[in-house]
């Protein structure tokens, strides 16, 4: 079964073009104002806009408000939403649009009790412990805490990036992988050769 890829944090419609012709499944828009990876509405209408068919964007929100969530879906046309806060469950299933929750590897956390608990959730995405940070900090994960089997689709992230990813993919075998500052020249622009090398790898850990 092929890896399914999302890049996070897409700020350029040129970023956005590459990655779909490099077979990117999916796109992350950051609606969190405390990501330098951040975006408005506008810009993210611009880029969905912008791809052609079969490339899911996916809208990032940290504890937002259920206003913040329904103003972003009024003026960008995403597929999917992903929580990456603290958010209730019934809350990230308020919105009538399937969703992924983002839970952080931190010491003590029960990584099989969030799977279950977010049982509508479409998957879970399994990030690096960082206090006080929510994605995009390049730390490695600890891929060795993820129980199986695991009740939901597994989202690998946290530190991915060209070098490590083949590797992540083998010892894990998730259903995605999802990189932000792993393919980046500065936070927000994306580099194209590190979008293709992480791609390659992904697709070398398949065979």
């Amino acid at each position: 079964m092929p890896t399914r890829i999302k890049f996070c944090g897409i700020t350029r419609v040129e970023d956005a073009l590459r990655a779909a012709e490099l077979g990117v499944d999916a796109l992350g828009l950051i609606f969190y104002d405390g990501s330098p990876r951040h975006v408005t509405s506008e810009q993210a209408a611009r880029i969905a806009r912008a791809l052609p068919p079969f490339v899911t964007t996916v809208g990032l929100f940290v504890n937002p408000s259920r206003e913040t969530v329904r103003a972003v879906l009024d003026a960008v046309p995403l597929d999917l939403l992903q929580f990456h806060g603290t958010e209730e469950p019934a809350f990230c299933a308020s919105f009538e649009r399937p969703y992924i929750k983002a839970i952080a590897a931190s010491p003590g956390v029960d990584l099989l009790q969030s799977g279950t608990v977010f049982e509508q959730a479409r998957g879970i995405l399994i990030d690096a412990y960082v206090p006080g940070a929510h994605g995009g900090t390049g730390v490695t994960a600890d891929w060795t805490r993820i129980p199986r089997p695991f009740p939901k689709p597994i989202v690998l992230a946290g530190g991915l990036h060209p070098g490590n990813v083949a590797g992540a993919v083998r010892a894990v075998r998730p259903w995605a992988v999802d990189v932000s500052s792993g393919v980046e020249a500065a936070k927000g622009v994306k580099d194209h050769d590190k979008m293709t090398a992480f791609v390659r790898g992904v697709r070398d850990a398949d065979v």
